[in-house]
C-alpha cells in the first residue's frame, strides 16, 4: 500500500524518519507550519523558517522519494503576538503561492482569544480570495468549542466546506465537522490527541468519506509512522481495505489535489531518486554513497 501523511512536521525529524517512512509506503506529505515550541521574536524567523518549507525541507523529502508539499500560515498560538502578527501576515503572500504549496495553515484557535480569531479571519480571507485549501488547527483544550466557531467563522467569510479540512478531531467533534460539510482529519499521536484503536473505531462507526488520518509527528513525542501502522492495524480488525485506502490516501489527495499543485502522475509513479543532487551546494549524505536510479524510459 501506498499512504499520504497529510499533517506532519518534517522539519522535526531526521533522514532516519525519512527512511523509515519510505520503506513504510509514505508516498507523499504535507508539513504546515506551526509553532516551532518556543516563541519565534522576529519577522525574520518567520521568513526564515517559511523558506525552508519551500526550499530545503521539498528537497530533502525528494531525496528519499517522498514527494513534499506544504501549507504556509500564522499558527494560532504566535497569532497572539498582535504586532508580530501583523507583519507575518504582511509577508505571507511572498511563500503561500509558491510550487508545492497546497493550502493556508494550519491556522485557527489555540486559546480561543480575539487575537487568533482576528489572524483567523485574515488568513480565511486570503485564502477565499486565492481559491485556495484551509488546514485548520483544533485547539487541545475546549476543542469542541473551538471547532465549532472555527466552521462559523470560516463559513460567515465564505470558504467552501469542500476546502476546509479541520484537523485534531476526536469522537467528540467529528459528527459536527462532516455535518457542515468539512474535512474530518484526525491525528494519531500518543496520549493526548487520538490513538490507532480509536481511529479504527471512528472509522469503523462513521465510514470513510471525508476522513483522514494523519501523524502530526514533530519535536514532541511522536511518531512519523502512524499512518502506515494505523491502516494495518484497521486491515486487522476487519475494515475493508478501500477504506482504508481512502482513510489513509485518496481523501487526502483529493482534497489537496484542489490546490493544483499536485501532478497525481507523478505522485502515482515510481519514484526516481537522484541523492547526487545538492540544494544551496548541500547534500542530506554527509559523506555517504548516492543513490543514482536511472530514469524509466517512456
Amino acid at each position: 500500500m501506498r499512504f499520504f501523511d497529510p499533517h506532519i512536521h518534517m522539519t522535526s525529524r531526521t533522514t532516519a524518519d525519512f527512511e523509515a517512512m519510505a520503506a513504510a509506503g509514505i508516498r507523499a506529505v504535507i508539513e504546515p507550519a506551526f509553532w516551532l515550541g518556543q516563541p519565534r521574536t522576529t519577522i525574520g524567523a518567520f521568513v526564515d523558517y517559511f523558506a525552508s518549507l519551500v526550499g530545503w525541507e521539498r528537497f530533502r523529502a525528494s531525496q528519499f522519494g517522498i514527494q513534499h508539499y506544504c501549507a504556509i500560515g500564522l499558527n494560532s498560538k504566535e497569532a497572539n503576538n498582535e504586532a508580530l502578527a501583523r507583519e507575518v501576515l504582511e509577508v505571507l503572500p511572498r511563500f503561500a503561492l509558491k510550487e508545492g504549496v497546497v493550502a493556508i495553515g494550519e491556522i485557527g484557535y489555540d486559546e480561543i482569544t480575539d487575537a487568533e480569531e482576528r489572524a483567523y479571519e485574515a488568513q480565511l480571507q486570503f485564502a477565499l480570495e486565492h481559491d485556495m485549501v484551509v488546514m485548520v488547527h483544533s485547539p487541545h483544550r475546549d476543542k469542541k468549542r473551538g471547532i465549532l466557531r472555527s466552521l462559523d467563522v470560516a463559513r460567515n467569510v465564505g470558504v467552501p466546506m469542500e476546502k476546509l479540512v479541520i484537523d485534531h478531531n476526536n469522537e467528540e467533534t467529528v459528527e459536527d465537522t462532516l455535518g457542515r460539510g468539512a474535512w474530518a482529519a484526525f491525528t494519531i499521536y500518543p496520549h493526548t490527541k487520538m490513538g490507532s484503536e480509536r481511529m479504527a473505531q471512528v472509522v469503523e462507526k462513521y465510514g470513510p468519506e471525508r476522513i483522514i488520518v494523519d501523524s502530526s509527528a514533530d519535536w514532541g513525542v511522536s511518531d512519523p509512522l502512524s499512518v502506515p501502522k494505523t491502516a494495518k492495524l484497521m486491515l486487522e480488525r476487519g475494515i475493508d481495505p478501500e477504506w482504508v485506502t481512502l482513510t489513509t490516501w485518496q481523501n487526502a489527495l483529493d482534497v489537496y489535489a484542489q490546490s493544483g499543485q499536485i501532478d497525481v502522475d507523478a505522485l502515482l509513479a515510481e519514484p526516481v531518486i537522484d541523492q547526487s543532487r545538492l540544494f544551496n551546494d548541500n547534500s542530506v549524505l554527509r559523506g555517504q554513497e548516492p543513490r543514482v536510479d536511472e530514469t524509466v524510459p517512456n
